[in-house]
Order: structure tokens, then sequence, then C-alpha cells
């Protein structure tokens, strides 16, 4: 009998897996709170990345990035299918991150935690902790961390759309979902953070962005 459950526990697992993330979106609008996990599964280092590159605080950057998913699982029966799941995700992280940058005080954020989500292994689903660190392969580096400098020298509206761009890899289509921005605007913040960026790193610019 246990092994009957297990084995229907294991493909609904690989079904789910196997799901687009609008297809999981859209089961998560329907209660399946599993579908809700495995999409922050799926986004938790991405969208912890994005926002680490863009305010540069790894404290600040988990808080942001829990409060992300915090806004999707109440937010959830607000998303449309008229929208790329990721690019709907991103948008909420890229709001709640420029409204830090001018925030001098934090407010407190609620923890995934406290909703109760365990993977099969009981372990709650929350952001890593200190012992996850964003591009933990690239950051150990010199280089890397001296790019970390130059992005916050560029200004956060010209910083964020490279970060998209560059970094994320991000259409330019989805760069102007995510930002409200007609093409053009989004081409011209891309060049013009690049010319920043550019003068910040000159000896190594063109190793890492060309």
């Amino acid at each position: 009998m246990s092994s009957m459950h297990s084995t229907s526990g294991t493909k609904e697992k690989d079904i789910l897996t196997s799901m687009t993330d609008e297809e999981l979106i859209k089961r998560f609008q329907s209660g399946d709170q599993k579908a809700f996990v495995l999409l922050m599964r799926r986004y938790k280092e991405p969208i912890t990345n994005f926002v680490y590159r863009f305010v540069g605080n790894y404290d600040e950057s988990i808080d942001i990035a829990q409060e992300t998913f915090v806004r999707l699982f109440r937010f959830a029966s607000k998303y449309s299918e008229t929208a790329k799941f990721s690019t709907w995700l991103f948008t909420i992280a890229a709001n709640l991150a420029k409204s830090e940058l001018r925030k001098k005080k934090r407010q407190d954020t609620v923890s995934i935690s406290n909703y109760g989500f365990t993977d099969d292994n009981g372990e709650d689903w929350d952001i890593p902790d200190q012992s996850y660190a964003p591009d933990t392969r690239v950051d150990t580096t010199i280089i890397s961390q001296r790019v970390q400098i130059a992005l916050m020298s560029v200004s956060p509206t010209y910083r964020e759309a490279v970060i998209m761009r560059d970094l994320m890899q991000l259409s330019y289509e989805e760069i102007c979902n995510i930002t409200n921005c007609e093409m053009g605007t989004v081409k011209s913040r891309i060049n013009r953070g690049r010319k920043q960026l550019q003068e910040e790193l000159k000896d190594i610019y063109e190793e890492m962005f060309m």
C-alpha cells in the first residue's frame, strides 16, 4: 500500500516538474500549493541574484526576494495568462528593489516559512540563509567584486536595464514589459548603462560583457 502511495506521489511530482511556469501558476491559482513550492524552487536563485546585483546588499536582497514570493503567494490570483510568468515575477522583484533604494529604513518582511511550506524531506522552503551567496562561483573572484562595485556606480535606471539584459540575459521585449517602457527607451537605458559601466571597467569590460 505504501509502495503504491510512493509511486503515485513520484508520478505527481514528475508531472508538476515537467509543467511550464504558466501551467504551475494556474495550478496554484486552483489551490495546489505544491505548484507554488516548485515555482519558488525555480526562481529563488534568479530573483535573489537579480536583486543583489541591483541593490548591492546581500541581506537586503534576501529580504526582497522573500517579499517577492510572499506577494506571489498573496496575489497569485492577479496573474493573467496574457503575461509571461517570469516577466510578471521579475516585475514584482524589480518594483520592490526600486522601492528599497528609495527608502532609508526597511520595513519588516514576512518569511515564506511562516506559511508552512516544506519539501518532501520536511525542510522549509524559505529563501537560503547566510550559507548561500548569489552567484557564488563568480562572486568569489576579485573581478566579480569589481563588477558589482562598478554596477553600483551606474545610475539605478540604467543599472536595472543593464543587469536584465547583460547579466540576466532577458530579451528586450521582457525588459520592456518589466519596466513598462517603450523599446527605444529600454535600448537607450541599456546603452547608457553600458557606457557608464565601461568607464568604470575600462581594462576588463570587453572580456566581461562583449
